[in-house]
């Protein structure tokens, strides 16, 4: 075949591939307009006035479910809520069922070499009083941040008074080697003296394992509004998450006030500068935190990267922190400095300054008591305030809970109340 023939046919068989291939290029091409329509009116149903309004009228409804105004309607929600919790929490353990087995399996090996007797068992029980210590300051560190309810300051009731009594101590006994038990759940001056000085990188080094667990569980508390987000993300459904609706509403507020200008700037942080934005928020005490979590899970940050910046700023940099300012305040002589200057305070200030002055005398009191004597030493008036607000502020953090979780039962509740009217208008 000569070279004109063979072009002649190269040129036929283009123009009838083109030609055959055009009806599927225009398929292809008109596929999605065919489905754009749809996506488009049900956008346009949830949100007309008539949808809108309803979900104003629902959301003011939702605000009024609280004890003191709707007790019973509350608590109602909140055993509702508490049993769709539980059965989703079932329901979950069952998709992992080889994860399941081996817990079972790891949890048989440690019942058995707890209570079998032989050389083993001081080793475990060591390890178990430890595990057990860690994990305590871990849930603490947990409901610190975990965002039920308004979150427990656990940091102001638990971790600060612990660096604070372990730092006095420390100056106090001149020796870190505190006799285990009573240590750590009471603390008692050893009868032998220190081999080395006591100074601040002794008491840091004291105090480095509670201060790190206790920061790692605020790191993990910080996951729930992460996955909420990305969750909402990649199944489209971000308009009915009540996280996502409230940093819409914040990035879209005309507002000028200092809290949503501080709002505005962590989640522009968040989103320009990513594994560093994260950490400089998380290395600093910040309560708008939640908003970094939901940016990230919104923008579908890697996990390692939210989690990983997340952990080094909260257990490692803020920790480090937060222990120095409190090992600094109450190291050797800063005590009694601030309890002098508390007393030259006009008017008020020598009747603040004797709970004060009492609640120091009561403690080397007892630090300096023998580890074989009986426990009784009078409260000071400082420790029974201190003891009255941590009760009212965990009695606060419950009903918290409860609010948010009755809440939470009703905002689904109402969800599909508004899903319901959505279909009735497309049926019309």
């Amino acid at each position: 075949m000569s070279p004109k023939k063979r072009r002649r046919n190269r040129n036929t068989d283009s123009s009838h591939g083109s030609e055959n291939a055009a009806p599927n290029n225009h398929v292809v091409e008109t596929a999605p307009s065919l489905q754009t329509p749809t996506s488009s009116l049900e956008r346009q149903s949830s949100r007309s006035p008539e949808v809108e309004a309803l979900r104003g009228s629902q959301k003011k409804e939702r605000s009024k479910l609280v004890l003191w105004r709707r007790p019973v309607q509350t608590v109602h929600c909140f055993l509702w809520e508490l049993i769709y919790e539980a059965r989703r929490l079932t329901y979950g353990i069952l998709q992992h069922k080889v994860k399941v087995t081996l817990f079972i399996l790891l949890l048989v090996v440690y019942l058995a070499s707890h209570y079998l007797d032989g050389p083993h068992q001081p080793f475990v029980l060591r390890q178990e009083r430890k595990m057990l210590w860690w994990g305590y300051w871990v849930g603490l560190g947990i409901l610190s941040s975990v965002g039920l309810g308004t979150g427990l300051h656990t940091f102001i009731l638990y971790l600060g008074p612990y660096i604070a009594s372990v730092t006095i101590a420390a100056f106090d006994c001149e020796s870190v080697d505190f006799p285990e038990p009573p240590y750590p759940l009471d603390i008692v001056c050893p009868e032998e003296p220190s081999l080395y000085p006591v100074t601040f990188w002794t008491v840091m080094s004291k105090v480095r394992w509670e201060s790190f667990m206790w920061g790692a569980g605020t790191a993990l508390g910080e996951l729930p509004p992460y996955f909420m987000a990305r969750a909402a993300r990649l199944s489209g459904h971000e308009e009915e998450d009540p996280d996502y609706e409230e940093l819409e509403a914040v990035l879209h507020s005309q507002r000028k006030d200092p809290l949503t200008r501080a709002k505005k700037a962590v989640h522009r942080l968040v989103e320009r500068v990513g594994f560093f934005g994260i950490l400089l928020c998380a290395s600093i005490p910040n309560p708008l935190f939640d908003l970094a979590g939901i940016t990230c899970g919104h923008f579908l940050i890697p996990f390692w990267t939210f989690f990983g910046a997340t952990l080094i700023g909260k257990a490692v940099i803020k920790m480090h922190i937060q222990k120095v300012f409190v090992i600094l305040a109450f190291s050797e002589h800063h005590v009694e400095l601030i309890v002098d200057l508390i007393g030259k305070v006009p008017y008020i200030g020598p009747y603040v300054q004797a709970p004060f002055s009492d609640y120091l005398e009561t403690q080397k009191l007892k630090l300096h008591r023998k580890q074989s004597s009986p426990h009784e030493m009078r409260t000071s008036l400082l420790s029974k305030i201190f003891g009255g607000f941590m009760f009212l502020m965990i009695v606060y953090f419950i009903v918290s809970i409860v609010h948010s979780m009755a809440q939470n039962f009703a905002r689904r509740r109402d969800e599909a109340e508004v899903q319901k009217l959505v279909k009735s208008r497309k049926t019309r």
